[in-house]
């Protein structure tokens, strides 16, 4: 086996020259895709070896999930509810047009792809290396392209450099069937000529595969639900079955378990080496000092982002029935929330009595105490660990490997979409989602599920667009918990065209009264809820409960107050967050406009959907 701190620093000398050699390629002005660079350093000096197109290609890399500060932690959706920027709210909630949206429109990259794809035949190497190579950028183009299908629906395909005086620089937009067929003849050419093997965090034919039906299937099931478009899905949903079949018998690929149901799922995301484990398909490697370390406090102490009660009433019980079926469910206090449930929600939230161990990105709490959320940074009262290094040594910190893409997603596919096809069998599910379940040592799930009422609310009219959306409604829970936190759920929603669900107001704990409440589930309190309008006391004149700590105090009123923890009806009642998520208009919320200033260079780029 090769000797992954070898690797590792290898990959880190191959990136110093990538950023030396990127700084010589001609550049590209975002604002107008048109400009194209007086000189042209590297064309005819540059291509010329393997080498050479591998570090080219290397510096294309850009995964998401691939560094802590990619996104993992602040995406919003109907799971979370951040206090920071989130597009989606801003459209929602304000008056928006093309001269206000205006992220996303950037053609640079696609130009430093297309720039290698016209240039790589210049090196004298085998033609199966050069295959591999042009699969490779093919690869980045259809991720690249994908991206901007999701964003915009019509763009106009380029897949040459561009030129001043190029006709093509005032296209139209194509309309969305042409650039999705083109994005998918890139991933079939490289799926079928990149390398089934790379080095640690490098394209392999198994990362294509895996981006190929990650993106068919969000194609065909956006096509299916968003049924105005009038275009046919089949083909993309047999995709995504048939390349994730692929994956499952030829990719030596296998769900991580050790036995251990209460902690095999959580370690996957606070490991400092996943180079070789089973499950992940693609890992970003972290050594101590020289990259991806530094591993930030705010992801736990300076938490912007508090999941909602929605997403953990999603969790089912251990016994493997419905949290909907539980007597009082929608009243549950914090405590009681978490008794027999999925083993996955201890694996991902701060659960009542868990410890911790690493408090230096916590205000309040010291090592090897029982964890207290402090309402004033968690403030639906939820808190996720997921991804949080419970570690105090700082060298592990910063030695923490992401897994990029796992093996848990390519099943969730492959049963999704049989389903959607209406192919779903018994043997389907024991290959996918029991899997995930058995690592969990959750009970199997089976084939015409019981329906529960509060999931099949999500997603009205399932019923009528397929057979099996029973199974559907199951495979949509497994996915969201399964994948919480790792960048899905927004896109899900999209393309199941559930983006009334990001109307709800997210809700918090649930407090019947004001008075005193045990956290930790010690049977001790640990929190004291008082109005508005009294005056917390001084520390030494608080509450001290029954083994010598002192009471936490919060106010608490209605979202007009100035409290820290605001309840539905002032004095009890949910956590509240925000007043108004606002309205969703479909479809054109499902989009975005190209931004203003671009449609002026060329006003042959005309808005969609209502977009002005």
């Amino acid at each position: 086996m090769p000797n992954i701190l070898i690797m590792k620093k290898t990959k880190i000398l191959t990136l110093s020259l990538i950023l030396l050699f990127t700084a010589l390629l001609p550049s590209c002005n975002d604002d107008f895709m048109d400009r194209f660079p007086k000189t042209e350093i590297g064309r005819e000096n540059f291509f010329n070896t393997r080498d050479d197109l591998q570090m080219y290609l290397n510096s294309l890399i850009n995964w998401t999930n691939f560094g802590w500060s990619s996104g993992i932690f602040i995406e919003a959706s109907d799971d979370a509810y951040t206090t920071g920027t989130a597009e989606f709210r801003t459209i929602m909630t304000q008056s928006t047009s093309s001269a206000t949206i205006t992220a996303g429109w950037n053609w640079g990259r696609l130009r430093d792809i297309n720039f290698f794809l016209e240039n790589f035949e210049n090196a004298d190497i085998p033609q199966a290396d050069l295959n591999h190579y042009e699969g490779v950028a093919r690869f980045h183009r259809a991720r690249f392209y994908m991206d901007k299908v999701k964003r915009f629906g019509d763009v106009p395909w380029y897949d040459k450099v561009l030129t001043t005086n190029d006709e093509d620089l005032y296209k139209t937009r194509d309309p969305r069937d042409y650039v999705v067929q083109k994005i998918f003849e890139d991933y079939a050419f490289a799926a079928e000529h990149v390398r089934p093997a790379s080095e640690v965090g490098a394209v392999d034919r198994w990362v294509v595969k895996t981006f190929m039906t990650r993106h068919a299937l969000h194609e065909g099931t956006f096509r299916k639900y968003h049924d105005y478009l009038g275009l046919p899905y089949q083909e993309f949903l047999e995709i995504a079955r048939d390349q994730a079949w692929d994956i499952m018998e030829n990719g030596a690929f296998d769900i991580y378990s050790t036995g251990d149901p209460l902690s095999d799922y959580g370690s996957l995301f606070a490991n400092t080496n996943l180079a070789g484990n089973t499950e992940v398909i693609l890992v970003n490697p972290s050594i101590e000092g020289e990259r991806n370390s530094g591993w930030p406090a705010t992801v736990f102490g300076g938490y912007e982002q508090s999941p909602s009660k929605d997403l953990l009433q999603s969790y089912l019980m251990a016994d493997g029935s419905f949290y909907s079926q539980q007597p009082g469910w929608e009243t549950k206090l914090f405590v009681e929330e978490f008794e027999d449930r999925d083993p996955r929600i201890y694996q991902t939230y701060a659960y009542p009595g868990w410890v911790l161990e690493n408090p230096s990105t916590h205000v309040v709490g010291s090592a090897g105490e029982p964890y207290i959320q402090q309402f004033n940074r968690h403030f639906t009262g939820y808190h996720a660990i997921k991804y949080f290094v419970n570690d105090p040594d700082p060298i592990v910190h910063a030695s923490i490997d992401i897994p990029v893409l796992r093996f848990a997603e390519v099943l969730l596919v492959y049963a999704e979409a049989r389903a959607e096809l209406g192919e779903l069998t018994s043997d389907d599910l024991d290959m996918t989602i029991n899997r995930l379940r058995d690592r969990a040592g959750m009970p199997h799930m089976t084939m015409n599920p019981p329906v529960d009422p509060v999931q099949e609310s999500r997603y009205p009219g399932l019923a009528a667009a397929t057979t099996q959306w029973a199974e559907l409604l199951e495979i949509r829970r497994e996915r969201r918990v399964e994948l919480n936190h790792e960048s899905r759920r927004f896109n899900d929603l999209m393309r199941y065209r559930a983006a009334h669900l990001l109307e709800n107001e997210p809700e918090g704990l649930y407090f019947p009264s004001l008075g005193t409440y045990d956290l930790t589930g010690d049977g001790y309190d640990d929190v004291k809820l008082i109005p508005h309008d009294e005056v917390i006391p001084p520390f030494d004149e608080r509450e001290v409960n029954g083994v010598g700590r002192t009471l936490f105090y919060y106010r608490t009123g209605t979202l007009d107050t100035d409290a820290t923890v605001l309840l539905e009806d002032g004095d009890h009642g949910n956590i509240q967050v925000v007043e108004t998520m606002g309205t969703f208009e479909d479809p054109k919320h499902y989009y975005r406009p190209v931004p203003r200033r671009d449609t002026q260079i060329n006003p042959n780029l005309e808005q969609i959907f209502g977009w002005e």
